[in-house]
Order: structure tokens, then C-alpha cells, then sequence
């Protein structure tokens, strides 16, 4: 009986992306690369001459996509619709095992000295001890200090840090580290984390970890490399573009510096997404005594990975759903895991319990509204201070709890009214209406509110401007 006849491969130029491993596959020099766009892709399918084909069927297996080679079929060509191959074909057949979570492991730390350091270093030595081992960055004041302890430690850890040329290339180079599953982060400012947002949004839409440090600067534009609370709005509404939100932490001394960035890389894993911490370039800058913890950990490759092994061969990471109702689908998940990171709020309340003026303030300004708080107890005054750690989501039940009583409420903030409009929002939202006309004390263009003119809002003095 005849064997049947292998068939030769057909190229779909519509699922072809041109990458060229048929090419590299094939042994008789029947695929060169194209030379023409596909109008429906954008891309240069590779081109096919079959009359040296021996029907090998290297290059099929070759194919990534795997829908862009297919064995050579009989009869008219279907109309092409931009489909998932997966629906139009099935999954891909492997013999590769169901992907499996490979365990972290919780490595204890030696007892030690605190260490006098500045915020930027805190957070790099937070992330070597949350088990990250892969930095990306460009050199930006006031945060490159971070990168540059990176560069020294990583090298010794069986890590890297890389240099990228610029910080397009750095969140990108993030997203591939974080689909392989391993803890990656960058530090940045405010003009480079703009130039992030695309990657961030990618980020988000494939569900991949990651941990951005902004040390925020002056701005608009370039600005200065003074410290001002610029991000806040774009960090909590503004993640470049879609449906996308993230985790975002506020850290107001070098120890909250280390175990923010901990606790970053904890969420980032725990719902597959982005974490955002906002400094200030005067925290990122400013020394302080830091105690280290008393474990450190070794983590393991989650099973949703692409790790490159046998066990995670069937995993597949991507942002693109080509139907409507599938991409629909895709948001309505989103937003589910977004509401699921509302459990996740964090704020410190100081002196709040009988306070008649409340004041609401983060990062370095935080301190300074504190030093106003216990001089206006000193003068009799009941004043307390609500202090956001996590400004998205917005710890709205707490501020609810702190404002019982209150009769005024001041906003401080290096910002033209950031801070002001995430407490406004939240209250909005959560349906409260009755709460005192919010004041302000603002600065701009890298200048911190100081407690003088802090003291002067509440006192109802003039302010004196420095």
C-alpha cells in the first residue's frame, strides 16, 4: 500500500511576521525573506519557491506563530478575516506537562546594624531582598543613584543591570524579564517615567509584575531636579494608554523607602500587574536610618511564565485580542482585579481621633505636616494628620473614620492641587458629601510647603513666601 504523499508547506503572509526561522530551517533554500508589506499586517511575510521542497516539514516546525506555515491544502483559499489562530486552528499539539508554579523560598537574614543611608539606596537594597535580580534604567536626576547601586550589586548576585538607551527601551526590556516571570524594576523621574507609559500600558494589558520607582522632579518639560508631588496624577489616572490602573505607594522616610519596595514586589506578583512607587527627589536624596528585615527571598517562576523550560512551554504572554468581544471580556477581567486591589489600601492616622483640623499630606511634605501638627498641640490646638501610603486606591474608609469631627480640612502638597483632586475624587465617589470645604497649602517648581506656612494656614496669618 502507498504511503501518502507529505504535504508541503502554505504560508498564511497574514499570521507571517517575517522572523526568518523557516528560512534558517530549511535545508534545500525554499524560503528567502519577503520583500513586500502585507497592507492587512504591516509586516513582510516571507516568500515561498517550492521546487526544491522535499516536504520535510522543518519549517512548520520551525514557525512560531504556529499558523503562518501550514501543510498545503487542496481547493480555493478561504476569504482572510483577522481571527485568533487558536479559534481558527485549536491549540498547538505538545507533549509539554500542564505549566507548574516553582515555589519561592524565604531565606533568613542575619541580625544587623540599622544602616544610615539615603532613600534611593533603601529601595535598591529592598529589591535585591525581595529576590530582584533584573534592573533597567537610563540615568535620571534625582533617582540614579538607585540604578548606579544596582550596577555595583547586581553583577555579584548572578544579577543585571543594564543600561538601556533610553527609558522606552528600559520598560520594554522590563516586559520581557517580567514574562519570563522573574522580579524586574527601574528607577526613574518624572520625564522618564512619561517616556514609560506605553510599555507600562502594555505591562498592564499582558498582565506581567513589575516595579517602577519615580523619584518625582519639577515640572512640566524638563523642569528642574527639585523635588515636587508632579506625578501623582499621572501615576493614578494616567498609565499610558486603555483601561489601566495600578498599585501606587507612598513612601515618606528611607525605611518606608525599603519596605514599600518589598511590599511593591509582593502586589506586583500577587495580581500579575504593575506597582508604582512615588517618591519625591528630596526623600530619594535624604539619609536615614534603615533596619534591614529578617528574611530576604529566593523567588520561584510562576506557572503562568514563559520561562523558556519544558514545564512552561505552552505558556503564551500578550496584549492583543483581535475581536471586540474578546478585548471587552479582557477589560471587564481587568477592572475585576482592580476592584480585588482595593483590599490593599494602607494610611497612617496621627493624632486624628479628637482633631478639629485635619491635615492630609504624603511623601516629604508628610513629615513637615507632622511638625505642624505637634506645634499646633503645642498651642492648643487639636490638629491631626491622615497620611495616604497608597494614594490609588485612595484609603477612603480610613479618611472617613479621621474626618469624624473635623471641622476643617488643609491639603498639603508640593503640587498645583494633585493631592487636593485624589482626596476630592475619593470622597465623591464614595458618596460623601458633607465634610468641610477643603483648604490648601501648595508649592510648586520644586519648593516643599514648610511648617511656617503651614502654621499660618490654620492660625489664619498671612503667609510669608521664602
Amino acid at each position: 500500500m502507498a504511503l501518502k504523499e507529505r504535504p508541503k508547506p502554505f504560508l498564511l503572509p497574514e499570521y507571517c511576521k517575517g522572523c526568518g526561522r523557516c528560512i534558517d530551517a530549511c535545508a534545500k533554500g525554499c524560503i528567502t525573506a519577503g520583500h513586500q508589506i502585507n497592507p492587512l499586517t504591516g509586516l513582510v511575510p516571507v516568500e515561498l519557491d517550492l521546487t526544491s521542497c522535499n516536504a520535510c516539514g522543518l519549517c512548520m516546525d520551525a514557525c512560531p506563530e504556529p499558523y503562518g506555515l501550514r501543510p498545503a491544502h487542496e481547493g480555493p483559499i478561504p476569504k482572510f478575516e483577522l481571527e485568533d489562530p487558536a479559534k481558527l486552528y485549536g491549540v498547538k499539539p505538545s507533549d509539554a506537562p500542564e505549566p507548574q508554579d516553582v515555589p519561592s523560598v524565604v531565606l533568613p537574614l542575619p541580625r544587623t546594624e540599622p544602616l544610615v543611608i539615603k532613600g534611593t539606596y533603601a529601595s535598591a537594597i529592598g529589591a535585591i531582598l525581595a529576590g530582584c535580580r533584573h534592573v533597567y534604567g537610563y540615568p535620571i536626576t534625582p533617582s540614579t543613584e538607585g540604578a548606579e547601586l544596582m550596577a555595583k550589586f547586581l553583577p555579584k548576585l548572578d544579577g543585571t543591570f543594564l543600561q538601556a538607551v533610553s527609558e522606552v527601551a528600559a520598560v520594554n526590556m522590563m516586559y520581557g524579564t517580567a514574562g519570563a516571570g522573574l522580579p524586574t524594576m527601574t528607577f526613574t523621574s518624572s520625564p522618564g517615567f512619561s517616556l514609560m507609559l506605553e510599555g507600562v500600558s502594555y505591562m498592564i494589558g499582558s498582565e506581567l509584575p513589575g516595579v517602577f520607582v519615580d523619584v518625582m522632579r519639577g515640572g512640566p518639560g524638563l523642569g528642574n531636579i527639585a523635588p515636587e508631588q508632579s506625578d501623582i496624577k499621572l501615576a493614578c489616572h494616567g498609565l499610558g494608554h486603555g483601561n489601566t490602573q495600578a498599585l501606587v505607594l507612598a513612601p515618606s522616610t528611607p525605611q518606608e523607602m525599603l519596605d514599600l519596595t518589598i511590599l511593591a514586589f509582593e502586589l506586583s506578583f500577587k495580581y500579575r500587574n504593575p506597582v508604582v512607587i512615588l517618591s519625591d527627589g528630596y526623600l530619594g536624596q535624604m539619609t536615614g536610618k534603615v533596619q534591614l528585615p529578617e528574611t530576604m527571598l529566593k523567588p520561584g517562576v510562576p506557572k503562568w511564565a514563559v520561562y523558556g523550560d519544558a514545564l512552561h512551554r505552552k505558556n503564551l504572554i500578550s496584549s492583543i485580542f483581535l475581536t471586540e468581544t474578546d478585548l471587552e471580556a479582557h477589560n471587564v477581567h481587568l477592572n475585576a482585579k482592580y476592584e480585588a486591589m482595593k483590599v490593599e489600601v494602607r494610611s497612617e492616622s496621627f493624632r486624628c481621633e479628637d482633631a478639629d483640623v485635619i491635615l492630609i499630606a504624603c511623601n516629604t511634605p508628610a513629615r513637615t505636616a507632622k511638625g505642624a501638627v505637634q506645634e499646633l498641640r503645642h498651642q492648643g490646638i487639636k490638629a491631626g494628620l491622615f497620611r495616604p501610603i497608597t494614594l490609588w486606591p485612595f484609603p477612603i474608609e480610613a479618611l472617613k473614620a479621621a474626618l469624624q469631627g473635623a471641622e476643617r480640612l488643609v491639603v498639603v502638597e508640593a503640587s498645583a492641587g494633585q493631592l487636593e483632586n485624589e482626596v476630592r475624587l475619593a470622597l465623591s465617589k464614595a458618596g460623601v458629601r458633607d465634610y468641610p470645604e477643603l483648604e490648601s497649602v501648595r508649592r510648586m517648581g520644586g519648593i516643599l510647603p514648610q511648617q511656617d506656612e503651614i502654621l499660618a494656614q490654620v492660625l489664619g496669618k498671612k503667609e510669608v513666601l521664602a
